[in-house]
């Protein structure tokens, strides 16, 4: 498996290959057959390695693994970036640095499953850099990412759609679910948009005034 890099830069997102739970093959080729530049978190190293998967950046604090270790074979023309500050998770460095090289979206992926701790912190960091760079957290029954303050999308009849805010978020209108909101807010622990869903195939449009609202897409 490997990122074949022959979209031109920053014109489609970059991938981030996160220490979570990993997604089926079939979700991982097909986002490296568009991902101009790919950055592993060295937690995956060895998965990310025994897939085959060619990469552009490997980066993290090194505390757990000894790249000694490693062969990475065509891997020549990696980049090893040592990221020792403890102030920051491996997720935000490397946004951080896909920021930096003016990089605009970026997909997400092993950043759910196996331990809730990172898997909450990771969808808070999306919310974070929300303003900076557009993030799309990916797994095999959920996509997750920050509003705009006006969004449409066409989804297929019975799609999950859940809204929660992020702390807060007000004036919160939506036309095509199941459950609509009008001029109305969510906020923790309060109220959240869990488990609504789309009435029909066909046009969804969700917008608020303010605050942080975060969308998940998800299967059964």
């Amino acid at each position: 498996m490997s990122s074949h890099h022959f979209v031109k830069e920053n014109q489609e997102p970059a991938l981030i290959i996160a220490n979570g739970l990993a997604c089926e093959e079939a979700i991982l080729g097909q986002l490296l057959e568009w991902s101009p530049y790919v950055v592993v978190l060295d937690g995956a190293l060895d998965r990310v390695l025994s897939l085959g998967i060619k990469f552009d950046l490997l980066l993290g604090d090194f505390d757990r693994i000894d790249l000694e270790t490693f062969h990475f074979n065509e891997q020549a023309d990696v980049m090893i970036m040592h990221t020792p500050d403890q102030d920051k998770t491996d997720l935000e460095k490397a946004l951080d640095f896909l920021i930096d090289r003016n990089q605009l979206a970026v997909n997400i992926v092993w950043a759910t499953g196996l331990r809730m701790d990172h898997t909450f912190n990771n969808i808070i960091t999306i919310a974070k850099y929300a303003d900076k760079i557009n993030c799309v957290v990916m797994d095999d029954k959920s996509r997750i990412f920050i509003l705009p303050k006006s969004f449409q999308k066409y989804y297929d009849k019975h799609q999950i759609i859940s809204l929660f805010p992020i702390c807060a978020a007000h004036g919160i209108r939506t036309k095509g679910l199941l459950y609509n909101l009008d001029n109305e807010s969510l906020s923790l622990p309060n109220r959240t948009g869990s488990s609504n869903e789309t009435v029909e195939t066909g046009l969804v449009e969700i917008t608020y005034d303010d605050g942080i609202l975060v969308l998940m897409e998800c299967t059964d």
